[in-house]
C-alpha cells in the first residue's frame, strides 16, 4: 500500500454546494438566502454578541464589581526577608537593594510581629508599617 492509493473513507466527503448558478440547479435566483431580512443582503456579517436586536446577555445583566484606581502598596513580611528588618535606614532604596521588587512599585508596607519596632527606622514617606 502506497501514499498514492489512499482515498478518503466512503461516504466521508461530499461536494461543496455552489450557490447561485441558475434556476435549473436549485439554489439559483435567492442562493438559498431566502427572500429577506438582514441575512439576505450582500456584505451581512453577524456581529459577536448579536441576538437579533434583543438586548445583549451582558447588557441584561447586572453590572457587578469595583475597580479601585488606589495603588496598592507591595507588602513585605519582615519575619521572612529579614534584611529588611537588620537595615540601618528603611528607605525604597535600601529596601531594593536587598529585596528584588520590581521598578513599578512606588509604596511598600512591612508587615509581621516586629514590624512595629521599625517606625523609627523608616526614612521614606512610601514605606510604612502596621504600627506606625
Amino acid at each position: 500500500m502506497g501514499i498514492e492509493n489512499l482515498s478518503p473513507a466512503e461516504g466521508s466527503t461530499s461536494n461543496r454546494k455552489r450557490v447561485g448558478r441558475g434556476q435549473g440547479s436549485g439554489t439559483g435566483k435567492t442562493a438559498a438566502r431566502g427572500q429577506k431580512g438582514q441575512k439576505s443582503r450582500s456584505g451581512y456579517k453577524r456581529k459577536r454578541n448579536f441576538e437579533g436586536g434583543q438586548m445583549q446577555l451582558a447588557k441584561r445583566l447586572p453590572k457587578i464589581g469595583f475597580f479601585s484606581r488606589n495603588i496598592k502598596p507591595y507588602v513585605i513580611n519582615v519575619e521572612k526577608i529579614k534584611a529588611v528588618a537588620e537595615l540601618d535606614e528603611i528607605t525604597m532604596d535600601s529596601i531594593r537593594g536587598v529585596h528584588k521588587i520590581a521598578a513599578s512599585v512606588t509604596r511598600v508596607k512591612l508587615v509581621g510581629a516586629t514590624a512595629k519596632d521599625l517606625a523609627s527606622k523608616i526614612k521614606d514617606d512610601n514605606v510604612t508599617t502596621t504600627g506606625k
